[in-house]
């Protein structure tokens, strides 16, 4: 269930959601093209918080497509579209670094995280 068929049932606001609605949601940038969509939401279980977003971009239907752990941070609820809003642009993100469905980063190394928020302009949280 995503946000958009979550929201028509009155679940709760844009503040609290739960993690299931948010999976299969469309991340788009400012320009209105459409980036890809949310395939998992990346917790920290130390403290709680949402770490990553993990976009899938590019590819036809899914096949070749390649996965973007994106900052929580670098993403903002469009709440009108029911859809979340990315500021990079196509190419800035076809260019970021990311991987395959078989081959996950370890995300809680920190030369990874700070090159992943560099590339955002994010600070982690």
């Amino acid at each position: 269930m995503n946000y958009d068929e979550r929201s028509t049932q009155g679940a709760g606001t844009t503040r609290l959601m739960g993690a299931e609605t948010l999976i299969g949601n469309d991340v788009y940038n400012q320009q209105g093209e459409d980036l890809g969509d949310i395939k998992e939401i990346m917790l920290d279980t130390n403290t709680g918080n949402v770490c990553y977003a993990v976009l899938s971009f590019g590819g036809i239907l899914g096949v070749g497509s390649k996965l973007f752990a994106v900052p929580w941070s670098a993403l903002k609820l469009d709440t009108e579209n029911k859809r979340f809003i990315l500021n990079v642009d196509k190419e800035r993100l076809n260019n970021a670094p990311g991987f395959d469905k078989d081959h996950w980063p370890n995300m809680a190394d920190e030369s990874w995280e700070k090159t992943i928020h560099s590339y955002y302009g994010t600070t982690k949280q």
